[in-house]
């Protein structure tokens, strides 16, 4: 479905991702695992074409059959109408406007207004305390609720590849377990899903391929519980 080929990122002088290349199979769950700086966030982040000096190959395939697209620096708003949507680190959600009022704003490239209304009643189910909160201000929502709006927001421009940078930081355990239980619904409901994630040992736990990066290229790779399994990962990544 989506295939990066030797993808570079630079800030100034700082070399963030050097030639990684990266497979995404059609619904899939892939992981992206490594330590905090190792270029796990810019890779996603230059997919989603928030990083416009990115240099390197991003080729697409929204539905199957298709010719592979050349996608790396096309801006962001293109990025959603091809149906690629990204979940934010730090959630990003808009504090003073409603549960609801973010959710529309995920949806804002569709024309399909009774498409958007089933989306609505499909995130509310996945996510039950939204819609107790529809009409609440996003910043006065715990941090795990400002997490599940984040996810949500994501699915409402119903995209064919959801990607998730980081969405179990700052989270007590309990709520890391419903965000991963949740993610796997989504993979679930047919939803390619490329995850960038610290809590290596969740990740792992759900995905069916990981990438490890550290500083800036792809060390291992192969199926996810081949790495929960590698004694150089569990050293590494899960405590030993």
């Amino acid at each position: 479905m989506l295939k990066i080929e030797n993808l570079h990122v630079r800030y100034g002088g700082i070399h963030a991702v050097q030639g990684v290349n990266i497979s995404i199979p059609r619904g899939k769950i892939v992981t992206l695992i490594g330590a905090n700086g190792a270029g796990k966030s810019s890779a996603i982040r230059a997919v989603a074409g928030l990083i416009r000096n990115a240099r390197g190959k991003v080729l697409y395939r929204r539905e199957e059959g298709d010719e592979p697209s050349q996608i790396l620096g096309k801006p962001p708003e293109s990025m959603v109408r091809r149906g690629i949507s990204l979940c934010p680190e730090g959630r990003r959600i808009l504090p003073h406007l409603t549960v609801e009022e973010n959710l529309r704003l995920g949806a804002y490239a569709r024309k399909d207004r009774e498409g958007v209304e089933a989306d609505f009643r499909m995130v509310y189910e996945l996510f039950p305390r939204l819609m107790e909160r529809a009409w609440q201000k996003g910043g006065t929502l715990s941090g795990g609720e400002q997490q599940m709006l984040a996810v949500a927001r994501a699915l409402m421009s119903r995209p064919e590849l959801l990607m998730l940078d980081e969405p179990s930081l700052g989270l007590g355990p309990l709520l890391v377990k419903d965000i991963f239980k949740t993610i796997i619904r989504i993979n679930e409901a047919g939803r390619t899903v490329l995850l960038v994630e610290q809590n290596a040992l969740a990740a792992l736990s759900i995905a069916h391929f990981g990438y490890v990066l550290e500083v800036g290229r792809v060390v291992m790779e192969m199926p996810a519980k081949d790495l929960l399994n590698s004694p150089k990962v569990r050293e590494a990544y899960l405590g030993g």
